[in-house]
C-alpha cells in the first residue's frame, strides 16, 4: 500500500521513509530519498484515495524533517480542529521518522502507524489547542480517512525514549512496528514531556491522546511556572486535560498555585488560560477551592484568578456560598471571618461587583485584594 510522504522544501540532510513491501515476512528496509521518487513540497490529500497518509507541510521550510496532522470534527459544533505532530530534527543522528501502512493480513481499513523521535533540542513538537508540548518520542495511530473526507483522528502516545530502524526483521514478528523493521522503546519519566502555553511552562512525564473522547491527557507529576515581572507564579497538579471539542486546558487533582508575593490557592480543578490571564479555581467536596494571601482567605465553590495581577475573584455558585477571612491592619486573625450565603444577593461585606470578564461569568463575583479590599 502505498504511503505518499511530503517533505520540506530545502531539506539537504535525508530523510528515512519506510515503506512497505506486500509481504509482511519481508518488509523493505528503510531508504533514503534518493533512492525514491521525487515528491511535490505539499502535496494535497486525495479524498478519493482512502489509503493515503500525507504528512503535511512543515512550518519552517528546511528546518524540520517531517509531520502530520490529525484532523478530529468535533459532534458538538462540527469544526475541524487539527492536532499537529512534527520532528523538528533533520539528522538520521538525532532520531527517525516512519510511517508504517498495513500489511498484506491486516484489515483495509486499519490504520497507519506513524513514529516520530528526535534526542535533539526541538523533540518532536505536538501542537494541541494553545499548548506547543516537546518530547522525545510519538507514536502515532491515524484511522484511514473515510470517502470524501480530508484527513482522520486517532491516537497519540508520547514520552521520552528512543526509535530505531532494526538492521533486520525477526521472522516470527508480530508487533506492526517490527514488523515494519521499527523499533520504539517509550520511556516516560518525570520532566520529560514540556508545554508551553503562552507565558506559562509545565513539566510533566506522559501523553495520551485518543479520538474515542477527544482529551489529550498529560500525567503528572506536574509543576509549572509562569513569568511575571512583579510576581511569578509556579504550581503543580496531578495532570493535565486538554479538551480539544471545547479547546479548553485544565490542571486537575490537588492543584496548588503559588504567587511569590505570597499568595497560595488551592482546588480540585483549574481551567486554565494563560492567553486570557485568567485560572478558574473549581472547588470540590474533597478539594475545595481556597485563596490566602497573609491573614486573608476566601473560599468558594468558584475563584477567579487574575495571572497577571495574582488576585482573586469569588464566584458563587447556585446553592452554594461564599466564606472569607480577611484581617485588617491591627486585627487579630481568626476575627474577622464573613460568610455570604447561597440568597445573599450579592458580594462580600466591604467588597463591591466585579464587572463579568466574559458573558458566562456571574456578575455577582466578589473581588479580594488584600492589599485594598474594598477595590478589585
Amino acid at each position: 500500500m502505498a504511503i505518499t510522504l511530503a517533505l520540506a522544501v530545502g531539506a539537504a540532510l535525508p530523510m528515512w521513509v519506510l515503506a512497505q513491501d506486500a509481504s509482511p515476512a519481508t518488509p523493505t528496509p528503510a531508504v533514503p530519498p534518493a533512492q525514491t521518487q521525487p515528491q511535490p513540497a505539499a502535496p494535497a490529500a486525495d479524498p478519493a484515495s482512502p489509503d493515503q497518509t500525507v504528512p503535511t507541510e512543515t512550518d519552517t521550510p528546511g528546518a524540520e524533517n517531517a509531520s502530520l496532522d490529525l484532523v478530529r470534527k468535533s459532534d458538538k459544533d462540527g469544526k475541524e480542529r487539527r492536532i499537529r505532530i512534527v520532528r523538528t530534527g533533520i539528522s538520521d543522528d538525532t532520531g527517525i521518522f516512519a510511517v508504517c501502512s498495513p500489511q498484506e493480513d491486516d484489515p483495509e481499513d486499519a490504520p497507519n502507524l506513524a513514529v516520530f523521535s528526535e534526542t535533539g533540542s526541538g523533540g518532536v513538537r505536538i501542537t494541541i489547542d494553545k499548548n506547543v508540548i516537546r518530547v522525545p518520542l510519538a507514536v502515532v495511530t491515524q484511522q484511514q480517512p473515510k470517502e470524501g473526507q480530508d484527513g482522520s483522528d486517532g491516537r497519540v502516545d508520547a514520552s521520552a525514549g528512543t526509535a530505531r530502524f532494526l538492521d533486520t526483521v525477526p521472522a516470527d514478528a508480530k508487533d506492526r512496528l517490527t514488523r515494519c523493521g521499527v523499533e520504539a522503546s517509550p520511556k516516560p519519566a518525570p520532566d520529560t514531556v514540556f508545554v508551553t502555553q503562552g507565558k506559562t511552562e509545565l513539566q510533566g512525564q506522559k501523553l495520551v491522546y485518543d479520538e474515542t473522547d477527544g482529551i489529550a491527557r498529560i500525567d503528572g507529576p506536574v509543576t509549572f511556572k509562569r513569568a511575571n515581572e512583579k510576581d511569578p507564579l509556579t504550581g503543580s497538579s496531578e495532570r493535565i486535560e486538554v479538551n480539544v471539542d471545547d479547546e479548553k486546558t485544565t490542571l486537575v487533582g490537588n492543584v496548588v498555585l503559588n504567587s511569590e508575593g505570597g499568595r497560595v490557592s488551592r482546588a480540585g480543578r483549574v481551567e486554565y488560560d494563560d492567553a486570557a490571564n485568567l485560572a478558574r479555581l473549581i472547588g470540590t467536596p474533597e478539594q475545595p477551592a481556597v485563596s490566602i494571601k497573609g491573614g486573608d482567605t476566601l473560599r468558594a465553590g468558584t475563584i477567579l484568578y487574575d495571572l497577571d495581577k495574582n488576585e482573586v475573584y469569588a464566584v458563587k455558585s447556585e446553592g452554594g456560598t461564599i466564606t472569607g477571612e480577611f484581617v485588617e491592619e491591627g486585627d487579630t486573625p481568626g476575627t474577622g471571618t464573613t460568610s455570604a450565603p447561597a440568597t445573599a444577593p450579592g458580594t462580600l461585606p466591604g467588597t463591591r461587583p466585579l464587572p463579568p470578564r466574559n458573558p458566562s461569568e456571574d456578575p455577582n463575583g466578589s473581588p479580594l485584594n488584600p492589599s485594598d479590599p474594598t477595590s478589585p
